[in-house]
């Protein structure tokens, strides 16, 4: 079935607002929701909205606590979110950053104690909408071998990049450092389809496009096997340094579930070294060039990052979100 935009994001912001959180942080943090799944990206949408909620229910999110700035360094900042809701305190991090880019050049908010931030290319795009090359990672519960091993001792922290354009199409890397996040993982899982690659392994250590198995393990692939597994750990380390928070294992021994996050949020200003019309000549440079590529099929698509999320969102708006029935129906019961 299909929902209109507007009626789900009515749906999340009354459920917040049951649940205890102040009308806009609901508005901001059911606009995450909302619009993660208008583009597609359901897995860290309506498909995780439950979870968030049950998160508030047994008090591993305080649905009344905002995040607070707890040192500054000129363009850099050290926050503490006071394990709020964890897209709002990504999104009031990342203004933060933006609005020192524009004073600095660069603008850095380390963010400590936090949540889940649900899609991080939300935060990408959100730095690019305000003109801004975005940088942003965090970390994660252990859910990832390290290259060689069977335990789980990385997160897959997920990594993103956005380059503004004028024309609001602006290219979002958005890739956790496992093959699949467990997010996309469950979805295949739910809708009966095997992942398009191998994503990890089954009980018997062989590689698997089956998502079941895969969860039923834990044992995901981390992408470029060893690159991967190298980039998970030192994005670990860097979050934790600069914003004095828990580390992957230390959310694993002393926490046991997905809270406490560290996570890094940047901003660069570009426009302090060119105009924003060079910015868009050079973007557009290197996607046409891309885009001029031979397909591997006949009629083949080939998309600068972030192109698909455009055209689903424009699918969606059009004809309504697509989603689980019972899914949709236990939100509306809540």
């Amino acid at each position: 079935m299909r929902v209109p935009y507007e009626m789900m994001l009515k749906e999340f912001q009354r459920v917040l607002i049951k649940k205890g959180v102040d009308e806009k942080t609901a508005f901001d943090a059911a606009t995450n929701f909302a619009q993660t799944s208008l583009d597609g990206v359901y897995s860290h949408g309506i498909n995780r909205f439950a979870r968030v909620i049950s998160y508030i229910d047994k008090g591993a999110i305080d649905p009344k606590a905002q995040p607070v700035c707890e040192m500054k360094c000129g363009t850099m900042e050290r926050w503490n979110g006071n394990l709020a809701l964890g897209n709002t305190n990504a999104l009031k991090a990342m203004d933060r950053a933006c609005e020192l880019a524009k004073e600095y050049g660069v603008g850095i908010v380390a963010l400590r104690n936090t949540n889940h931030w649900m899609r991080g290319g939300a935060f990408g795009r959100q730095a690019a909408d305000n003109g801004c090359i975005g940088i942003c990672w965090t970390n994660t519960m252990p859910n990832m071998p390290a290259y060689g091993a069977k335990d789980r001792r990385l997160g897959n922290n997920p990594f993103i990049m956005a380059v503004p354009r004028s024309n609001g199409e602006h290219v979002v890397i958005d890739c956790a450092l496992s093959q699949f996040s467990y997010g996309k993982i469950e979805e295949h899982r739910l809708k009966g389809k095997p992942l398009p690659v191998p994503g990890g392994y089954d009980s018997e250590d062989n590689l698997t496009t089956d998502a079941a198995e895969i969860e039923k393990t834990w044992r995901v692939l981390p992408i470029g096997f060893w690159k991967g597994s190298g980039l998970s750990i030192v994005l670990d380390m860097v979050a934790a340094i600069l914003s004095g928070g828990n580390a992957v294992g230390d959310i694993g021994k002393n926490v046991g579930e997905e809270v406490g996050l560290s996570q890094v949020l940047m901003a660069i200003d570009p426009t302090k070294l060119s105009s924003t019309t060079e910015i868009d000549a050079i973007v557009d440079k290197i996607v046409e060039d891309i885009k001029g590529s031979e397909p591997i099929k006949e009629n083949g698509v080939i998309s600068y990052p972030g192109e698909s999320s455009l055209r689903t969102r424009k699918d969606n708006l059009e004809n309504g979100i697509p989603v689980i029935e019972e899914i949709w129906n236990s939100i509306q019961k809540m």
